[in-house]
């Protein structure tokens, strides 16, 4: 087994909610991660003198485990296990493989002196009944793949490679944590994260959507693959497939539509692609029409297209997205009057404006960028983030920041 890595920031959460009287789930990608945390959370309970005797540690998807399918026969077998002396924590790996899980693990809370711990690589985990049954007892930590930061510390490169051939190196390989055991080889690198791919496609989205069509579902993926941080709508893509014939509908262009949201909302549901919708800053007021798909990892998008470096805005937009997901952001794309600002991050007490361009070189491009930030009336902090290394850090009080710079703050 290779050597875990720690990713603190997700070991100290876990840490940090140790004992409190909530279910702690990981959600995540498959891949990202979800089962080295629990690993190291294991040995950190073992160095804080817990008997191992009081942690049941279990990858649900063994075929060790295979004949606990519904919820009855995984309680009854977990509650054998669990010892009658102290507390007992209970770490539960891709626990969607057990039927009605929460009632199992909602039992455990009521009839013993345990702290439970669980992951799963779709959204389906935290379904209507699982949150009717156990809302406001659980805590969700959303684990991605790595920062660049991350990726800064889990790769062993050259001394000698500057910073921007690193995030070059980010920008084409994405930040799966498993890459790390092929060392930038190319063609090694695309067949894991091709199989990586698979088992997302096949275990979280067709296996668990028995009508769903394994054709329009990658048709959809690269369209959206294609088309990162573009302004889209489902009618938009279901017209632009259906026209292709990629789609077709029974009952007109609609019928596309429906289809389309169907499959990008499973798509979301398997934490591959996270769906942004459109702010009015003016009227402070979600729009329901139109918004942008960002991939959860910039290696998949890479891999499926084969690498272009000509869409490079939209890639650093991308990345920009995830980071600000990392940091605890709830994003938007903004709006104002006919401006687009790139995202709107908001937290409960504080809020950020954002642009995001390669360069702002050009007095052309630093004119488009800087419009939608002038727009805005609230003096909340305006960004704009580009590639360039300037002496200009700001912009009649609007920050601009090398994006690198940013990443590593």
């Amino acid at each position: 087994m290779s050597k875990l890595i720690n990713r603190e920031e997700y070991l100290q959460q876990l840490i940090d909610n140790k004992d409190v009287d909530l279910i702690k789930i990981i959600t995540g990608i498959r891949r990202c991660g979800k089962s080295s945390i629990l690993e190291l959370f294991h040995q950190y309970l073992i160095d804080s003198n817990i008997p191992e005797s009081n942690i049941i540690h279990m990858n649900l998807e063994s075929l060790k485990y295979r004949e606990l399918t519904d919820y009855l026969k995984f309680y009854d077998y977990i509650s054998s296990r669990i010892p009658s002396q102290g507390k007992t924590y209970l770490i539960f790996d891709e626990l969607q493989s057990v039927k009605h899980w929460e009632k199992a693990i909602e039992s455990f809370r009521l009839d013993f002196d345990v702290d439970i711990y669980i992951t799963g690589s779709n959204a389906y985990l935290l379904s209507t009944e699982f949150s009717t049954l156990l809302a406001g007892r659980y805590v969700e930590i959303r684990m991605l793949p790595l920062s660049f930061k991350e990726f800064l510390e889990f790769y062993q490169v050259d001394k000698t490679i500057t910073i921007e051939d690193k995030f070059q190196k980010y920008l084409q390989f994405g930040g799966m944590p498993i890459l790390r055991e092929y060392q930038f080889n190319e063609e090694r690198i695309n067949q894991a994260l091709e199989g990586i791919y698979s088992t997302v496609v096949l275990k979280d989205i067709l296996q668990r959507n028995n009508q769903s069509d394994q054709n329009i579902l990658h048709k959809i993926m690269l369209f959206l693959c294609s088309n990162i941080g573009s302004i889209t709508s489902p009618n938009n893509i279901g017209n632009v497939l259906s026209n292709e014939g990629e789609i077709i509908g029974t009952k007109g262009k609609n019928v596309a539509g429906k289809t389309v949201t169907k499959y990008i909302s499973m798509m979301e549901n398997a934490f591959i692609f996270y769906s942004v919708s459109r702010y009015d800053i003016k009227g402070k007021q979600l729009l329901k029409t139109l918004g942008k798909n960002y991939i959860i990892d910039l290696g998949f998008r890479n891999m499926l297209l084969g690498y272009r470096d000509v869409d490079r805005g939209h890639i650093l937009e991308n990345v920009v997205f995830l980071e600000l997901i990392r940091r605890g952001y709830r994003v938007y794309i903004g709006k104002v009057g006919d401006i687009e600002v790139d995202f709107v991050a908001e937290k409960p007490n504080d809020k950020i404006y954002i642009q995001v361009t390669e360069s702002m070189q050009s007095e052309q491009t630093r004119e488009r960028e800087l419009r939608p930030l002038k727009c805005i009336r609230d003096n909340y902090e305006k960004i704009i983030l580009s590639m360039d290394k300037s002496y200009i850090n700001s912009y009649d009080g609007i920050k601009a920041l090398n994006i690198i710079d940013w990443l590593l703050a």
